[in-house]
């Protein structure tokens, strides 16, 4: 039986590790315009900084939880900072695009590691509602990440230059593998570990990833999401192209993201153990539509603007917050012996939706606002599908 009471700052350690990816592809949105000058790249080039860091961080997140289950989560988190710190250095060297692009691929190798394993861990802590209070905790001060990031890197941007916002990262990187190493406890130990066998493997992923629950769960996950990340890609289009806003002013989109986020957080953590999770699931669900909704009609009858434009989005993040620890834990208590290799099959299917949302639906849709709103709406609406034919077959 996992423990009652979680190492002390588990919680913000935690969040710090599964931010280090959205710091990876927001902190450096504003330095897009001086990129593609210093660097020779056009607009699509520079996007795919963000494809080429996101298809190696989909392909590698499939890995991480197995090896945490076989070699124990404290040293995959090790090495995987290190590997993004060096990595963090190399784009901030960059002086070619295609430099960018290789270093960003080692970046998106590592990345996702804190993120992954970090699920697994509240697992190996908590079971029930004092899992989802954890899982709420994290996103509670995860939030944060999208919001601070394209901020701080808009300042450096302004100050300094992009190379800064990368030399940040990396100084960031150092001083979370110091915080790790004093830290992290060991939540695996060596008797619960299990085989690195390439059969085995093969077995536990076939497994999970032909698990009609398993597969819709996460599918409402990882559309839920893109439906807002759809934004947080096009963010430089969004804000500076359509509202007219200078690259410091990102805030007016990751602002009511983080609020959104926070907050669905904390009602999810309150309702732990007093509401079931298919009921907080189901109100997750009606706060993002009433968004998807209202996002659409401004953009039928308003020009492109703040604040209105960005309104909805704290609504819909609001209610992606409240259902995502539920159908994270729904996705993961099916495999209490796997729960490291469970974790990087959701991850890997969200990342893997994300780097197609990044190389073709964002940039097919930033064109006007109005397609941006509808292409919220088409995901939260294929979503919630998934979410609800796996209520049906819980239900049978």
């Amino acid at each position: 039986m996992p423990d009652t009471k979680p190492p002390r700052g588990i919680a913000l350690l935690l969040a710090a590790l599964a931010a280090l990816g959205p710091f990876a592809i927001d902190t450096y949105l504003p330095s897009f315009p001086e990129m593609m000058e210093k660097l020779g790249a056009t607009q699509l080039e520079m996007q795919q900084t963000l494809t080429a860091f996101l298809l190696p961080f989909a392909m590698m997140t499939l890995w991480h939880g197995a090896i945490s289950d076989a070699l124990g989560r404290r040293r995959v988190i090790l090495v995987a900072l290190a590997v993004f710190g060096l990595a963090t250095a190399g784009c901030m060297l960059a002086t070619q695009i295609e430099h960018l692009w290789l270093m960003r691929a080692v970046q998106g190798i590592s990345a996702g590691a804190g993120m992954v394993v970090g699920r697994a861990i509240v697992r190996d802590l908590f079971d029930g509602p004092p899992a989802q209070r954890l899982m709420s905790q994290i996103t509670m001060m995860f939030a944060f990440a999208p919001a601070i990031a394209p901020l701080i890197g808009g300042w450096l941007q302004s100050w300094f230059g992009w190379r800064s916002v990368f030399a940040f990262l990396a100084l960031m990187t150092l001083a979370l593998w110091f915080a790790c190493w004093h830290l992290l406890p060991e939540t695996l130990p060596p008797e619960k570990r299990q085989s690195l066998r390439p059969s085995y493997l093969w077995r536990t992923y076939l497994k999970v990833l032909t698990s009609p629950p398993f597969l819709l769960v996460c599918s409402a996950l990882t559309l839920n999401f893109a439906g807002f990340f759809l934004y947080v890609l096009s963010a430089p289009v969004f804000l500076m192209g359509h509202l007219g806003l200078s690259e410091r002013s990102f805030l007016w989109l990751f602002g009511p993201s983080m609020s959104g986020l926070m907050t669905g957080a904390w009602i999810s953590g309150r309702l732990a153990g007093n509401l079931s999770l298919p009921r907080t699931i189901g109100a997750g669900y009606a706060a993002m539509g009433c968004a998807a909704a209202l996002n659409l009609i401004i953009n039928l009858t308003l020009p492109p603007a703040v604040p209105w434009s960005v309104a909805p989005i704290f609504l819909y993040t609001l209610g992606m917050s409240i259902a995502m620890p539920s159908l994270t834990l729904l996705a993961l208590d099916p495999y209490a012996a796997q729960r490291g290799l469970a974790a990087s099959c959701q991850t890997f299917m969200q990342a893997g939706f994300n780097a197609i949302v990044a190389a073709l639906i964002a940039p097919a849709l930033w064109g006007s606002t109005l397609s941006l709103a509808s292409g919220m709406a088409g995901l939260m609406l294929l979503g919630g599908i998934a979410a609800w034919l796996h209520q049906g077959r819980q239900n049978q």
